[in-house]
């Protein structure tokens, strides 16, 4: 069962930074009118539509960290304590606080991007430090679980 939660964890965590990341750059790197491009379409998605689920998406994928938290508590950190592996344990926590502010910043996010459009540099600043938090706890996420899979 453990395993099943990390890996629904990993694709709500991917589906989130495929979401914020497209919102990011629409909102930092604009399309500009007659580019056709791969990465000129990439960047020309419709940030306002992704807004609510990027909100699910990070709602979603915190709680089943949360619920799979438990078990890193009891299985995974002691033998990194007892190995002495204090920087992935280190990383590890300066995650769990980024994403903790990113979840204290998700009423601020919705409400520049859905009410106050107008906006701009609060909205893209909002989307820049979710979408670094991220991605820290993203890459931070999977340092982890490589290292326990060392073990």
């Amino acid at each position: 069962m453990n395993i099943f939660l990390l890996i629904l964890h990993g694709l709500c965590a991917v589906a989130l930074l495929g979401a914020l990341t497209h919102q990011a750059f629409s909102t930092v790197w604009p399309r500009k009118p007659g580019e056709t491009g791969f990465v000129a379409r990439y960047r020309g998605a419709n940030g306002v539509g992704y807004t609510n689920a990027i909100v699910v998406l990070y709602i979603l994928t915190f709680v089943l960290g949360g619920y799979i938290y438990i078990f890193y508590r009891i299985e995974v950190r002691p033998p990194l304590e007892v190995l002495g592996d204090l920087p992935t344990i280190g990383t590890f926590e300066i995650k769990e606080h980024f994403l903790a502010i990113a979840l204290g910043m998700l009423p601020a996010y919705w409400y520049f991007w859905k009410r106050r459009p107008e906006n701009k540099m609060a909205r893209t600043g909002t989307t820049l430090l979710l979408a670094f938090a991220v991605w820290f706890g993203f890459i931070a996420g999977h340092l982890v679980n490589n290292v326990r899979g060392l073990l």
